[in-house]
């Protein structure tokens, strides 16, 4: 027993030590992780997008106008830039950039709301930049809905309430909301720790993939079984150590959420990590060329995030993928993963997401090792 541990372990070491000395493969398995994890985030540093530029389009010019105009002015998540009577001049600024959208206040505004009529105020925002359109509309919601109840309460004043009755009577039930799982609401909260899965799972494919594919065009594809799995254990040591780098320290370095269940997010990296490895030794050999693994994988990425089920909803992809994006080990990472390290879910919860990555390493490693053991083609072109 002790000279099959020694066997192991010397075979684990020599395909360690091949790993590292490509240049390549090590810039794939730890510097672009550790690169990814300082400067993917920074572009989302300040969570929630504040101060939008936007335009007021005032065709009432009454004393309700402007006080929604005083209060946009005074919600954080706008600033009113421009204050107009001519509303083709707010969307001309809105299609150049100028300003993020623009709130319409009708002519007859004040006199539909002293009638008790029902007064529409329109807000027209960049539906392109979802960030952007969600704070324009949110802002000029809060400055409206503030407005309208300041004048619900005058009103139940001159029906003879008084003003704590008035208040009341607007508001009988007090609505505090929290998010629970993002409190921020930030947008890097949102997408990194879902993108992070992503990132161990496409510089892991990359560089097993480059790896087997050189060990084709060289002839080092014909080994036996316990040198293949000494070889998918020396890509799980650096993957594994790229996993504990996001999971132990890049959440709490960014201040994400996390820590939810940290031991399953242990077991979730002891099944995804070595799932992608397997995955991506298989692609190199079925490609086997080092630069076409690298040329086929880098362009995957986009497809796998909207496939993962946090970024688009599934329901909305054709069944044959809601079906097929099961074959991708991001799948069941993201949706584990996000259970695990934010919602703090049992490991008894993403027990089926474990699965799929199991039986996906199975079917990897069944496949490396019956392509390495078929004859390679003779090339008979001259």
């Amino acid at each position: 027993m002790n000279n099959a541990w020694i066997r192991a372990l010397a075979a684990w070491r020599d395909a360690l030590a091949v790993v590292v000395r490509d240049k390549g493969v090590l810039l794939l398995l730890v510097a672009a992780p550790v690169l990814y994890g300082f400067f993917y985030p920074w572009f989302y540093a300040t969570e929630v997008v504040t101060q939008v530029p936007v335009a007021v389009v005032d065709l009432d010019h009454s004393s309700l106008s402007r006080q929604i105009t005083r209060l946009a002015q005074a919600d954080p998540n706008i600033t009113v830039a421009l204050v107009t009577g001519d509303e083709h001049e707010a969307r001309e600024a809105l299609w150049s950039g100028a300003i993020g959208g623009y709130a319409v206040l009708p002519a007859d505004l004040q006199r539909k709301v002293l009638r008790s009529e029902a007064a529409v105020v329109n807000v027209e925002a960049n539906g392109a930049y979802a960030l952007i359109n969600k704070a324009v509309q949110r802002g000029f919601a809060e400055a409206v809905g503030t407005a309208s109840a300041a004048v619900e309460i005058r009103r139940l004043q001159a029906h003879g309430q008084s003003a704590l009755q008035a208040r009341a009577s607007r508001n009988p039930v007090q609505l505090h909301t929290v998010a629970l799982f993002n409190p921020t609401e930030g947008y890097g909260s949102y997408v990194v720790p879902a993108v992070a899965l992503l990132i161990l799972q496409q510089t892991l494919l990359m560089g097993a993939a480059m790896l087997a594919g050189t060990w084709v065009e060289t002839g080092q594809h014909r080994a036996s079984p316990g040198t293949w799995w000494a070889r998918l254990l020396a890509l799980c040591t650096l993957g594994m150590a790229s996993g504990l780098l996001y999971f132990g320290w890049i959440f709490i370095w960014q201040d994400y959420p996390r820590g939810g269940n940290p031991w399953g997010a242990l077991v979730l990296l002891l099944c995804y990590v070595p799932t992608n490895a397997a995955l991506g030794l298989l692609l190199g050999l079925w490609l086997g060329n080092r630069e076409r693994a690298l040329q086929v994988l880098l362009f995957t990425t986009l497809p796998m995030a909207f496939l993962a089920g946090f970024s688009w909803p599934v329901e909305a992809l054709p069944l044959p993928l809601q079906w097929l994006r099961w074959v991708l080990p991001s799948t069941a990472g993201v949706q584990a993963s996000l259970r695990l390290n934010q919602l703090g879910a049992p490991l008894a919860d993403v027990l089926p997401h474990l699965g799929v990555l199991l039986a996906l390493l199975g079917a990897s490693m069944v496949g490396v090792l019956w392509k390495a053991a078929l004859p390679r083609p003779i090339d008979t072109r001259a």
